[in-house]
């Protein structure tokens, strides 16, 4: 039932634009490289199927996400939905000038910070009362400043940045899923001043 779909696509309109700007969105979008339901989202992502359903239904409206079948699952019928591609590239030619187009992919990915660190408190807090009832719970965390110099520095550093973690995702990636799955998530931000302190 998977079907083949692009590496990458530029979004070339703006109303698709608009609809990848919403951080949810892009959180259902990167479950689809393969085929899923609403359902099967909802549960990996932590949110209620109807709300993913509608967020599935935006997206399919837009182009950016098909139908590629459906399953039974007891009583009910699932749709099954996937991406048109596995990475979506917002371009500065959609008849924004360029300030435009970087504050609202500045503004989208400090939107999809907060949903995700409200993810990992939930999930650390899961994790942590099984800890506590004596199950070991690998995890590692890494954090780290850097001085850039410039805007054309800063992008590079992260354009580089996401490709070393890629490339090392793909080399650790079990074949059939593995035996254990885990989340990694990158956030790149600016520090914040708290009492004359950077954090």
């Amino acid at each position: 039932m998977p079907q083949d779909i692009m590496e990458t696509y530029v979004v070339e309109q703006p109303d698709q634009a608009m609809v990848l700007l919403n951080p949810l969105r892009s959180e259902i979008l990167g479950k689809l490289a393969e085929p899923a339901s609403a359902a099967e989202i909802a549960r990996s992502i932590h949110e209620i199927p109807q709300r993913v359903n509608y967020h599935l239904k935006a997206l399919e409206k837009a182009g950016l996400v098909r139908r590629v079948g459906t399953r039974q699952v007891r009583n009910l019928v699932e749709v099954l939905y996937q991406a048109i591609a596995r990475t979506f590239i917002l371009p500065e030619s959609l008849g924004w000038n360029a300030e435009t187009v970087q504050r609202l992919k500045d503004q989208s990915s400090l939107s999809h910070l907060i949903t995700t660190s409200e993810r990992i408190k939930r999930d650390a807090l899961v994790l942590l009362e099984r800890s506590e009832a004596s199950e070991e719970i690998p995890s590692a965390t890494l954090q780290a400043s850097i001085a850039l110099a410039d805007d054309k520095q800063r992008q590079a550093f992260v354009s580089e940045y996401v490709e070393m973690v890629q490339k090392l995702v793909e080399k650790y990636q079990a074949p059939n899923g593995g035996r254990d799955a885990y989340t990694v998530i990158l956030a790149v931000y600016p520090q914040t001043e708290r009492g004359g302190e950077q954090t």
